[in-house]
């Protein structure tokens, strides 16, 4: 033992050094500087414990002395050391992070980590540690849109409202259309998912046909009224709006949430709604896609039925729609809005305010 250090085990320090050894998921390092404490407290000589530990002598004499200080907890930690690089100055991350927020030097829309580290003359991960550290993700882009509708407010308020708390007696129904659904067949087979690889599909393909889908969402139980059209003009919208009618029960007000596409307020279709006064349109404020619930059904869609979709012709695409559509309806899910009016309306006016300060 080295010169100096004495070991003498409590019974309380001997059952938790035991149980470190016997313990299957102990960190080695952990066990055998166990062992080495035990065998010195046992009156074991150094040689020996070097034998049965397989370590060097100062490796010995170290853990002996760590016990001697600290005890048992000494030994499950490890003494952290001096990095050999000195840390980065408060200068060079402030000078980092401005210029995340510029324009590169160099004909690019925005700064990579290697282009930065060039730039400041630091290393990729000190970059990229920096831009971790201060919420910095300079290869992200988000979209926005604000909508200029001069009736925003009154329009949001209207449409949440019948999300919300709906009409007695009225079914409230979310409609519009998905056009241009292209019917796309692989050029050749892909193959099967199989462990350690995702399944193939060709990234090239044979279009062979489109066809628009019409689609009223009810509001109230999540069922979805569905028909596949050729095209989108006005007609396309009155015969649309004669299945709603003929699929909701008599009686009962129709309130249709839908957007300012022009088919939509064509006169004949205005026509057709003064010979239905049961109907009542609700108009999404401009650029308010977002707005209209059957959005996200149009969404689950093509993410679940549509992109890795297979189809030899139109008749194929419709058919696969109206499949998927029994099934929806088969299990619905009611529509529930969540946001806060107030909130929308007053990230609305900051956004504004922001482009007003820019331009």
């Amino acid at each position: 033992m080295r010169p100096g250090i004495s070991i003498t085990l409590t019974t309380t320090d001997r059952r938790r050094l035991e149980a470190i050894i016997r313990n299957r998921n102990a960190p080695q390092k952990h066990v055998w500087r166990a062992e080495i404490v035990l065998l010195s407290a046992d009156g074991h000589g150094t040689v020996e414990i070097m034998r049965r530990t397989q370590k060097s002598k100062t490796c010995v004499w170290r853990w002996q002395e760590r016990f001697a200080e600290e005890g048992v907890d000494g030994l499950l930690l490890d003494k952290t050391r001096p990095s050999r690089i000195p840390p980065l100055g408060q200068d060079v991350i402030d000078t980092v992070v401005a210029l995340t927020a510029t324009e590169p030097p160099h004909e690019a829309t925005h700064w990579t980590s290697s282009a930065m580290a060039r730039a400041v003359g630091i290393s990729v991960s000190s970059v990229q540690r920096i831009w971790r550290a201060h919420g910095l993700t300079p290869h992200r882009m988000r979209h926005f849109k604000l909508s200029d509708d001069p009736d925003f407010v009154p329009k949001l308020r209207d449409i949440v409202g019948l999300y919300v708390d709906p009409p007695a007696h009225a079914v409230v129904l979310s409609v519009d259309e998905k056009s241009q659904i292209q019917a796309l067949d692989r050029t050749q087979p892909g193959l099967p998912m199989k462990k350690g690889r995702a399944g193939t599909m060709t990234h090239d393909y044979k279009r062979n046909g489109t066809t628009t889908l019409f689609a009223a969402l009810n509001v109230l139980d999540g069922t979805v009224i569905g028909r596949n059209m050729q095209r989108h003009r006005h007609q396309e919208v009155i015969r649309f709006l004669n299945t709603i009618e003929a699929q909701v029960p008599a009686g009962k007000l129709v309130h249709v949430i839908l957007d300012n596409y022009a088919a939509h307020k064509h006169p004949k279709v205005i026509a057709w709604l003064a010979r239905h006064p049961r109907f009542v349109f609700h108009f999404t404020p401009t650029s308010c896609s977002w707005l209209n619930a059957v959005e996200s059904f149009f969404a689950t869609l093509t993410k679940r039925r549509l992109k890795r979709g297979v189809f030899r012709s139109v008749v194929d695409l419709q058919a696969a729609i109206n499949r998927y559509l029994d099934e929806a309806n088969h299990d619905p899910k009611p529509f529930v809005w969540t946001a806060d009016p107030d909130k929308i309306i007053a990230a609305v006016k900051r956004g504004r305010e922001v482009l007003d300060s820019i331009h």
